[in-house]
């Protein structure tokens, strides 16, 4: 019988794959059987992954490739093709906060720095429509891909202290939603284009945010775990079956999603 939940022999190409949002997509779809193209922007956390792979029975190459180069993007998506013949997933983890971005307590939006409103804007935005155009510019020529954006709950509604992030996530849930339409009304239904909404985790961005130092939760994780109906973070595996199942051929009707992975935070009005 046929799995529509496979990956098996997919070739799937992921962005800051170095990280740890990146690290365990890669290290799931490697264990559902995809050939792995790790890309990050440093080389030690690359070759880390690549290794880590290979040592675990998968599939895995690793270019170092900034995400914000247009050229790098390209000549990156010929040496894969070059490889492995084809490009079937897309994962954009590359992204994420940027420290000067985010406002302390005491500061207001006045305070930010326009030079970090940038940078969040641009790593985030131009972070994933730039893969987008040239690994999925190779997904158009075969008429066959699925591409998958990292989009956030900042989106949602508004979130204190984050307004760049919020602002450059915003962007994303548009971009996926047009880039879906497009691709499907002139290369076929074959290319589709979605988003997964991650809720709270805890990772290296915001651990000083969400945690002190003596492990407690800080005021922000008390309000976010009081809007969260499943009533605690999730665990960073949690979003892996979610992509995969986005990625195959059970989500074959499926484009312009934006799927909120978040214990019920996006649905619960608190009260």
């Amino acid at each position: 019988m046929e799995n529509i939940f496979s990956v098996e022999g997919k070739v799937a190409v992921v962005t800051g794959a170095g990280g740890v949002l990146g690290g365990s997509i890669a290290n799931s779809l490697s264990k559902a059987g995809a050939k792995i193209v790790v890309l990050d922007i440093r080389q030690e956390n690359l070759d880390k992954k690549v290794a880590e792979i290979q040592s675990s029975g998968g599939e895995a190459i690793g270019f170092i490739c900034n995400v914000l180069q247009m050229d790098s993007l390209h000549e990156t998506a010929a040496k894969i093709v070059e490889k492995w013949g084809r490009i079937d997933i897309l994962i954009n983890c590359a992204g994420g906060n940027v420290p000067g971005a985010t406002l302390s307590p005491d500061q207001n939006i006045f305070d930010m720095k326009i030079e970090d409103w940038e940078k969040v804007i641009s790593l985030n935005q131009n972070g994933t429509v730039y893969p987008c155009l040239a690994f999925g510019k190779v997904m158009a020529e075969q008429k066959e891909g699925s591409i998958i954006n990292i989009s956030s709950m900042a989106t949602y509604s508004a979130l204190t202290r984050v307004p760049g992030y919020s602002v450059a996530k915003t962007g994303i849930n548009i971009f996926t939603k047009w880039l879906a339409s497009e691709l499907a009304q002139k290369f076929g239904e074959g290319v589709r284009v979605n988003a997964i909404a991650p809720g709270f985790f805890i990772g290296d961005q915001n651990r000083a945010v969400l945690i002190n130092p003596d492990g407690s939760l800080t005021d922000r994780s008390k309000k976010v775990i009081a809007k969260t109906p499943m009533g605690r973070f999730g665990d960073i595996t949690e979003l892996n079956g979610a992509v995969q199942f986005l990625c195959s051929q059970a989500a074959s009707f499926i484009t312009g999603a934006i799927l909120p992975i978040d214990g019920g935070f996006s649905a619960f009005s608190g009260v």
